[in-house]
Formats: structure tokens, C-alpha cells, sequence
């Protein structure tokens, strides 16, 4: 007699990732343990039964690097090319904290990255919808736009290098507002 359980599919569920912008930066955090190629990524985990993508991104940024966000738009969902895991991205703004390594079982270190750094971190590209968002948010003109004379947040090179990769475009205007 067979086991049922045991011959089930095993449902992984989604996983969603925090993309968070603040001062001219996106954070990104580096896995202790490489899933294939990927090391160094956006703040991200797998939502739990019941919860919200929202609620998830909020949970799983707080859990692993002790900040407090708030997503403000979905900027893509796709099936992850070497992960093979569905994908939500969402925007998200810092609400409260400092980020730091909270949990040292699953993150190594973490890093505010210009825009033209992001390609140095992120060597297998990164999804054209977060691509675009962050060329929007982090790009020269935007920041000068901002800058009072700050030489702190000067010298960011014009956009990253093109990268491709999988997954359903979706321009900046496509964005699902949360709110």
C-alpha cells in the first residue's frame, strides 16, 4: 500500500521580496548558504499560510534585518529562473529602524548599494519590473533633484548596466498600488 502523504507533491509557497529605497540606496542582504547561484539578494522569505504579501514582506524585512517597512505597490510577480519559486515584488518604504543582521542563521551581512553598484552585487540581472523601478528611484537626476549639496550621495554612474531575465515586463505605470 502506498502512503499517500508521502507520494503527494510537496507546495512550496510564494515568496515575496522587499525592495527597499531610501537615501539614494536599495538595501540588499547576502545568504549565509547559496541557493544555486544567487548570494546576494533583496531582503525576502516565504509567506505563511493566511498572510498578505504585504504582510509578509513586512514580517519576513523585520525578522531578518530588524527594519520596519511598509510596501507601497506590487512591481511584478514571475516564476524565478533558477529557483524555479513564484515571485512577488514589492516596493517597499523604511518606516522605522536601522537595518542590521538579525537573523545570523540565514544572512551573512547586508549592503546599501548605489544604482550603478546593484549589477556587482546581483551578477544573474535583475527583474526587468524592479530594474525599472529602481532606475526610476535611484537614478542621477532623481537624486540631484534631492540633494542639497550632500557629497555623500553624488558620483552614482547614470543606470546598471542592461541585464536580462525572465519573467513578465511591467513598465513603472503598471505598478499595483497597495493603498
Amino acid at each position: 500500500m502506498t502512503d499517500i502523504a508521502a507520494a503527494a507533491p510537496t507546495v512550496r509557497g510564494s515568496i515575496v521580496v522587499a525592495v527597499i529605497v531610501a537615501d539614494h540606496r536599495v538595501l540588499l542582504v547576502r545568504r549565509r548558504v547559496r541557493e544555486g547561484t544567487l548570494s546576494w539578494q533583496f531582503p525576502a522569505g516565504e509567506v505563511e499560510f493566511g498572510e498578505t504579501f504585504e504582510a509578509a514582506a513586512s514580517r519576513e524585512t523585520s525578522e531578518e534585518v530588524g527594519l520596519g517597512v511598509a510596501p507601497t505597490a506590487i512591481l511584478g510577480e514571475r516564476v524565478h529562473p533558477a529557483t524555479g519559486r513564484h515571485m512577488v515584488y514589492l516596493a517597499c518604504r523604511v518606516a522605522r529602524g536601522t537595518p542590521r543582521v538579525t537573523d545570523a542563521d540565514e544572512l551573512a551581512e547586508l549592503a546599501w548599494c548605489r544604482l550603478d553598484e546593484v549589477a556587482d552585487y546581483i551578477l544573474h540581472g535583475v527583474f526587468e519590473p524592479v530594474q525599472a523601478y529602481l532606475e526610476a528611484e535611484l537614478s542621477p537626476a532623481r537624486s540631484a533633484e534631492s540633494v542639497d549639496g550632500d557629497q555623500k550621495r553624488t558620483g552614482a554612474s547614470e543606470s546598471c548596466p542592461s541585464r536580462s531575465s525572465e519573467g513578465t515586463y511591467a513598465p513603472p505605470s503598471a505598478m499595483r498600488p497597495l493603498h
